[in-house]
């Protein structure tokens, strides 16, 4: 790889990752980039797109490029494969209060296990731990997908 990426710039990404989008980190350039699916789609059936709004054509050619050479990127681990369940699991783990531990335990179990842990965390005026907690362990994900990948990074 030419350029290190920063590994903030990948913790980052893999907080917003959404569904409709792949991220990518440009080998050569060590920068990130997201595509729509869509945008992929269209490119892999080599729709034309000279119709389209002008920075839409650009997306489009970020698409094209990443289809048409593919070994110049790697994908960055997807939400799915990122677990943020799991995350939240184990720092409910973590917390020594027996009574909070079991409290959040159970707010993060069935429908809703998202809002319902914000919710906990509040409550027990425990956001800075938390976002803390989470911080690192998109770093360490980071870093791992790093050092598989061999991809030279910057902390």
């Amino acid at each position: 790889m030419n350029n290190p990426v920063k590994l903030q710039s990948i913790v980052e990404e893999l907080k917003m990752q959404f569904e409709e989008s792949r991220t990518f980190l440009s080998i050569k350039a060590g920068e990130i980039i997201s595509v729509t699916s869509e945008n992929l789609r269209a490119a892999e059936e080599e729709e034309p797109f000279d119709h389209l709004p002008e920075w839409e054509q650009e997306d489009r050619k970020v698409a094209i490029d990443v289809v048409e050479n593919f070994e110049n990127y790697k994908e960055l681990p997807t939400k799915y494969e990122v677990n943020e369940y799991e995350i939240m699991e184990n720092f409910c783990l973590t917390v020594s209060d027996q009574s909070k531990q079991e409290s959040l335990l159970r707010a993060i179990k069935e429908k809703g296990a998202f809002r319902r842990f914000k919710d906990k965390i509040i409550d027990f005026e425990m956001e800075e731990q938390w976002y803390s907690y989470r911080d690192e362990c998109f770093k360490q994900i980071a870093i791992e997908w790093c050092q598989e990948n061999k991809i030279n990074f910057i902390k």
